[in-house]
């Protein structure tokens, strides 16, 4: 049926048959099912090609791969010599961003899988990586451009030597160029001084006195800089706003007596590092408080979905994180099956991958209730927005020494206000109350979560 594969149509036949499965891995040619036919005919006598091509140094292409593992590795040219860094797959809900900044510069060398540019979208930071070891011959897109998965970012050489700047030696060579013009420029700068500027100074002071007492006096426009605003801050912004435009919020307050949580992680921190590899903080134990407040007052938990109430049987427990690029809400899955020292794990991988810009959108998604601890800034007291679509969010605050009353005597002790701001078109100020006071009797007893009393 085909020709031998000594003769030049095999060869044809090959090439061809190699375009068909690249465009196959793209999706372009799956309607076609003559081509599938003639393909699979041809595969008989190609049975290596016909499982996969290869299109980069590292990475095989099935004929069913989907886009986004396309894009996952950049395509190499003919030759194998130059590649072409891409714009990864960036989540199911995000379909743009804006390139922020490229970390290296044309002429430098990078490693296979160096971070080469970053990416900002609504929700993380995601870094484009360099698909294979060698030379950036230069940057096809610019700071600031929005882009989408697969668009291209940079043209990496293979075989290219880094760029080496020479510029010292030029340097030292031109010093002794510029040494004959001599202090002839000084006299000339003297003569400069000699015209009189008297006659200009007059009307100066005449100028401003008549605008002066009309117009304000504002601060010049050298002394302002205008940036554009990072797509995390413009998300945050918009998030914020909308939840001040639906929610009908309200904040209710307490305080509680920090005395025995403290002594109680005084007395086992030592222990309980040791056993769990963690140290164990207060954020834990207001967590642990958080999930049987929501499971005494359901109706916290719920959310609201148009005509609808939706019970949540289960506790996500967002925490809110700052970094140095805004404000992100990792969430903590099923946080009312965890014990201490999974929670005090979960707090601190979190906030390691905020630090460092390192979450993905699954680790913020979802959440049903929010703590904010304004408390590590030295906050005393806030009032915290509610973070959509969830129904409540608790705002933790500094510890303070405080003159309390106990048992009759005025007694120095470390307290902490507490705030609640919840929906209330949702939940009424009754459930807000016993709800907040439900904290504060955990973290004032924790041995209340012992005894489930």
């Amino acid at each position: 049926m085909f020709a031998s594969i000594s003769t030049p149509l095999f060869k044809v036949n090959s090439l061809f048959f190699t375009v068909l499965i690249y465009l196959q891995t793209l999706g372009l040619l799956r309607s076609y099912t003559h081509v599938r036919n003639y393909s699979s005919q041809l595969s008989a006598l190609i049975p290596a090609t016909s499982q996969c091509s290869k299109l980069t140094r590292r990475r095989y292409y099935m004929p069913n791969a989907s886009p986004y593992q396309v894009w996952s590795r950049s395509f190499a040219s003919d030759n194998g010599d130059k590649v072409e860094a891409v714009v990864p797959f960036m989540g199911e809900s995000v379909t743009d961003g804006t390139l922020a900044n490229f970390l290296k510069k044309p002429g430098e060398r990078v490693e296979a899988d160096e971070a080469i540019a970053q990416i900002e979208t609504d929700k993380v930071t995601i870094d484009v990586a360099s698909p294979e070891a060698g030379v950036i011959e230069k940057f096809i897109a610019s700071e600031g451009d929005t882009v989408t998965p697969g668009t291209k970012i940079a043209i990496i050489s293979k075989s290219a030597q880094p760029a080496e700047t020479h510029v010292a030696p030029s340097e030292e060579s031109t010093p002794k160029e510029p040494s004959p013009p001599k202090v002839e420029e000084k006299p000339k700068v003297e003569t400069a001084p000699k015209v009189e500027p008297p006659k200009t100074q007059a009307p100066k002071p005449t100028a401003p006195s008549k605008t002066s007492p009309s117009e304000p006096q504002l601060p010049p426009k050298e002394r302002e800089r205008r940036v554009p605003m990072p797509r995390l801050r413009k998300r945050i912004a918009n998030r914020l706003k909308d939840s001040q435009n639906t929610f009908a919020m309200l904040t209710t307050f307490n305080e509680v007596d920090m005395t025995n949580l403290m002594k109680l992680r005084s007395d086992y921190k030592d222990e309980f590092v040791t056993k769990h590899g963690v140290k164990l903080g207060l954020m834990s134990c207001f967590v642990k408080a958080a999930v049987s407040a929501l499971q005494n007052q359901p109706i916290v938990n719920a959310v609201i979905d148009g005509d609808d109430i939706i019970y949540r049987d289960y506790v996500d427990v967002s925490v809110a994180v700052g970094t140095s690029k805004g404000l992100v809400v990792p969430v903590i899955r099923d946080a009312d099956t965890m014990n201490f020292a999974d929670i005090e794990k979960g707090i601190n991988n979190l906030a390691k991958k905020a630090n460092e810009g390192a979450l993905s959108i699954d680790d913020m998604a979802g959440g049903t209730f929010t703590i904010s601890n304004g408390g590590v800034y030295g906050s005393l007291i806030s009032t915290p927005i509610i973070n959509p679509p969830q129904s409540a969010i608790l705002g933790m605050h500094s510890i303070v020494q405080r003159p309390v009353v106990v048992n009759g005597d005025i007694l120095a002790r470390p307290m902490m206000y507490l705030a609640l701001t919840y929906d209330h078109r949702l939940i009424d100020g009754r459930e807000a109350v016993f709800f907040l006071r439900r904290i504060k009797d955990v973290v004032e007893d924790p041995r209340r979560l012992l005894l489930d009393i």
